[in-house]
């Protein structure tokens, strides 16, 4: 039970992420729409599908990896999987936060910092 708030935070972060994926797959053209809308006076404004992509590729590996560290904890106490899915889930936060930040979405940006902090908390405690 030594690694109890790991496993947590690793739960946490799959959910956020493949939950967040599956919501930009099914519905796709909704979200590009209105990330058009959110990114048109800025720098991404040509390239919202293709943002959109990379940002779900990497929502997705970041839970599977998460998934992964969680079983990996259970079955032989390792967290090499678990530390590399909050790392990856720390740079799409990172990459998120930036996106907020260009689009002058203060409160989606402030939103993010909070994601950020237990997944800052799970890098920590499994490196």
């Amino acid at each position: 039970m030594q690694n109890t708030a790991s496993l947590l935070i690793l739960v946490f972060l799959a959910i956020t992420f493949i939950q967040s994926g599956y919501d930009k797959v099914a519905d796709w053209t909704g979200n590009v729409s209105w990330l058009k809308s959110h990114f048109e006076k800025t720098i991404l404004r040509n390239h919202v599908p293709l943002a959109l992509g990379v940002v779900l590729f990497l929502e997705w590996i970041s839970g599977i990896l998460c998934m992964v560290g969680i079983l990996e904890l259970l079955r032989n106490d390792n967290a090499i999987f678990g530390f590399y899915g909050a790392v990856l889930s720390c740079v799409t936060l990172l990459m998120l936060l930036l996106g907020q930040r260009l689009a002058k979405d203060y409160d989606g940006a402030r939103t993010i910092a909070i994601y950020f902090i237990p997944a800052l908390f799970a890098v920590h405690w499994l490196g």
